[in-house]
């Protein structure tokens, strides 16, 4: 099977496993955590593209995410402006900042560039809390109409599992296809060696724009959604604390892969509600859990998956004899 044909594989069994769920769940609170773990994984799959195969590392996705979520709320919400519009805003807004950040900030590397986009992040982690007449300060946003697309309103849990479901599909399968692009390639060859790369005639500066916009994107997406779904945004959901778990949900997922990207969303999304019950010593668990996972699955969920399957194939499948006359 060629390569292009497991993805498409992939996608589908992903896509048929959305479908089936919601009808498998005990109630809609399920719901509402597979949600926002789907935001998660939209974002996670973008600082994926740009950590895992392009090696440069940002803190500072959660304030993308923010931003966009924020712009749409304030033009749909105290302007008036269509909720289409103000949700491409939102995302347009994201991947123009993105730009200019870029322009300085890519000139570095490793832990400098962390500390650069970690400082953006602060940055409108600030203004959000600060700029009181339009964010509403500390206390949020609220007021944030329910999103309507071409004259449809999706009021329930099921009908917004439905379309972040069918986003984050989209969002795997273009991922996907990047990869396998000549893009992909150069993203992967500038990971491994920036000077091999340019070398080679790769433009890195613009290379590595494109991904680090691309990745702010993907979160733009994410937080429009996020937005419209909640009805209220408020700073402390995007500050330095959730942009350091998008990296451990990267890493834990797995390195270099869409899946694992989505794995680690759902796995760290859903592991605090199913801790709930062990109030007393949750915190101490949560973190149990994280090192054990690194410690047993060094190569993340999806290299522990692939670990996995090539030992119940070698156990399962006869060993192949050379035949003999």
């Amino acid at each position: 099977m060629s390569h292009g044909a497991k993805n498409l594989a992939a996608l589908a069994a992903f896509a048929a496993l959305v479908a089936a769920t919601p009808w498998l769940l005990p109630n809609d609170y399920y719901l509402s955590t597979l949600i926002l773990a789907f935001l998660n994984a939209m974002v996670v799959i973008g600082l994926n593209l740009l950590l895992g195969y392009a090696g440069q590392i940002s803190l500072g996705h959660g304030a993308f995410y923010g931003l966009a979520a924020y712009t749409t709320a304030v033009l749909t919400a105290a302007h008036g402006w269509p909720i289409g519009a103000g949700c491409v805003a939102g995302v347009a807004l994201t991947a123009v900042v993105a730009y200019v950040i870029s322009i300085p900030t890519l000139k570095l590397s490793g832990n400098s560039l962390a500390m650069a986009t970690l400082g953006f992040g602060l940055i409108v982690y600030i203004v959000f809390n600060e700029a009181i007449d339009i964010t509403g300060g500390p206390s949020g946003f609220v007021g944030i109409p329910r999103l309507a697309l071409f004259g449809h309103v999706f009021e329930s849990d099921l009908e917004y599992y439905f379309l972040t479901g069918g986003v984050l599909t989209l969002l795997a399968w273009a991922a996907l296809n990047l990869i396998d692009s000549r893009v992909g390639r150069a993203m992967r060859a500038i990971h491994t060696s920036e000077r091999a790369a340019e070398a080679a005639g790769i433009d890195i500066t613009g290379a590595k724009r494109f991904i680090f916009v691309l990745s702010a994107a993907y979160a733009g997406v994410a937080g429009v959604l996020y937005a419209h779904y909640l009805s209220f945004v408020a700073p402390s959901s995007f500050g330095f604390h959730f942009s350091v778990t998008l990296i451990v949900m990267v890493v834990l997922g797995g390195m270099a892969s869409v899946w694992g990207a989505v794995a680690g969303a759902v796995f760290l999304t859903a592991l605090p509600e199913f801790l709930r019950a062990f109030e007393d010593v949750e915190t101490l668990l949560y973190g149990a859990i994280l090192v054990l996972c690194v410690i047993f699955v060094p190569q993340g969920i999806a290299g522990g998956v692939s670990r996995l399957a090539r030992a119940l194939s070698a156990r399962l499948l006869p060993a192949r004899r050379p035949h003999v006359r």
